[in-house]
């Protein structure tokens, strides 16, 4: 049976979003716990090579997702995003069990990103208990929320704009061990890849069984979708905002 489409926005929503909020927020949305604390799991797993191989593929994966829905996107921009889509598109039922769906997998994240925060953070305040850590990570989560619009983009901005540079930073460093740069430390080379089974530890096997962790990285690229319904033109700024994470 067809449902009625329903496109309608809360009165409540600001188109606020500029170009620029949402390109660090696809940006950033894809830098986080995934990368800074998952990535080694994957590496250990599968190999350097095998987990190369595995975010290729979901980045692959995630690129012609993204077009699809960037277009998606730019056509209909509503905060419901894909959630609505579903239910416009295919069932009702459909895109009721995707917003639920996406609802319990950002509640689980949470939780996971809170962990994250506590034993990052307890390696430099080893005698604070953990759970200071997540209670004040939780509160400025809240507050990050809880504030404007436009307050919410400016600090996503900002946020993403420090993880961006952190990584660079990271493969700055990472170059110079591989060359040797630093005094009294002995070049790392390409000693990773020929270390026991490496490049493809546990073979093809192992790869596909990190996809999972490779797809919890790329997690937060989706969130120009669900921006789009604040977006101050996104006609415009939602290709804009794809195409810059899906070239990086």
């Amino acid at each position: 049976m067809g449902s009625k489409t329903k496109t309608t926005e809360a009165p409540a929503l600001r188109r606020e979003l500029k170009a620029r909020h949402l390109t660090m927020i696809a940006i950033g949305g894809s830098i986080g716990t995934g990368l800074f604390v998952a990535s080694g799991a994957t590496i250990s797993q599968a190999g350097p090579g095998g987990a190369l191989f595995s975010y290729i593929l979901i980045g692959l994966m995630v690129y012609f997702l993204m077009t699809s829905l960037g277009e998606l996107a730019a056509y209909m921009p509503v905060s419901g995003s894909f959630a609505t889509y579903g239910q416009n598109y295919v069932e009702e039922g459909f895109g009721f069990a995707l917003g639920w769906n996406y609802w319990y997998n950002w509640a689980v994240t949470i939780a996971v990103d809170l962990v994250a925060a506590q034993l990052v953070m307890g390696w430099w305040f080893p005698d604070t208990p953990g759970w200071i850590w997540s209670a004040l990570f939780l509160c400025v989560i809240f507050l990050l929320n809880y504030i404007s619009v436009r307050g919410f983009g400016e600090a996503e901005y900002w946020f993403s704009l420090i993880k961006v540079a952190t990584v660079i930073i990271f493969i700055i460093v990472g170059v110079a061990m591989i060359i040797g740069i630093f005094k009294g430390v002995e070049p790392v080379g390409w000693s990773n890849w020929t270390t026991g089974d490496a490049p493809f530890a546990g073979g093809f096997a192992a790869m596909i069984g990190v996809a999972m962790i490779v797809g919890f990285s790329f997690q937060g690229t989706e969130l120009i979708g669900i921006a789009a319904g604040e977006s101050e033109n996104p006609e415009k700024n939602i290709p804009r905002a794809r195409a810059h994470p899906e070239k990086i």
